[in-house]
């Protein structure tokens, strides 16, 4: 026999929403269940059961942004910590980037609830997305998110000679952290000492320390890529708008 499952937890599972919308929408009597209005919060249904969700809340949703940045360095990518500053404060009507194409105004209200959907170092440059979308935070960062990220990374190796093409294909697969086996990658040679790296997962400082385990040192690391979006021609310490026709 199915066992039952949280309501919110289920919407999120099917892509409606975050967990955390959907508390909202719990407690504002937005969703149904089989017809039939659920608003109370840790609510349990079944699979099969058909969820539909009021169309304030999709109106709601349809108003939230997602906005692109390109993070300097010394900016965190949360909540400020050591005296670093979070990358929000970089989203505002002056930083926002002259070539923007999109149609979108911006209003300080979009502000509110706008998050990081992953990290990046504080000395770590690039591609950050920052959403009041839930689920585009699930998708990008979900434990089931198979979204891939590309970063070029500058190196120095710290041994005499070349990287041995056998610490090279650790790199791409074969190395753990804390423990635990990193998931494949795609390692490769841009130039001379620059590497490419398209990793499907995010752990802290991932990148650093998996090139400390085959004596490289990163000089320099940039993110350029998140799925089908790219960092492109945007400049440091601006942003733009997720497009309607972008997907990650």
């Amino acid at each position: 026999m199915t066992e039952p499952l949280r309501l919110s937890k289920r919407m999120a599972e099917l892509g409606l929403c975050s967990r955390r919308e959907a508390d909202d929408w719990i407690s504002k009597g937005w969703v149904r269940v089989d017809g039939a209005v659920v608003d109370v919060l840790g609510s349990k249904v079944l699979p099969q059961q058909k969820i539909t969700v009021d169309r304030r809340a999709s109106a709601e949703q349809a108003q939230r942004v997602t906005v692109l940045l390109n993070k300097p360095v010394g900016y965190v990518s949360g909540q400020a910590e050591d005296g670093y500053p979070p990358a929000v404060t970089l989203v505002g009507a002056d930083s926002r980037w002259p070539r923007d194409p999109s149609p979108l105004r911006f209003h300080p209200s979009q502000l509110r609830s706008l998050v990081p959907a992953g990290r990046l170092d504080i000395d770590s440059v690039g591609l950050l997305v920052l959403t009041q979308d839930g689920r585009i935070a699930r998708h990008l960062i979900g434990e089931d998110s198979t979204v891939d990220k590309e970063y070029l990374v500058r190196v120095q190796y710290a041994r005499p000679g070349r990287l041995p093409e056998r610490d090279l294909k650790l790199l791409n697969h074969g190395l753990s952290l804390d423990g635990k086996p990193l998931r494949p990658a795609v390692v490769r040679w841009q130039n001379d000492d620059q590497l490419s790296f398209v990793l499907r997962e995010g752990r802290k400082r991932q990148i650093r320390r998996m090139c400390e385990a085959v004596g490289l040192k990163v000089l320099g690391l940039k993110r350029v890529r998140i799925g089908g979006v790219r960092l492109g021609s945007l400049p440091p310490g601006q942003w733009r708008y997720l497009g309607p026709d972008e997907r990650f």
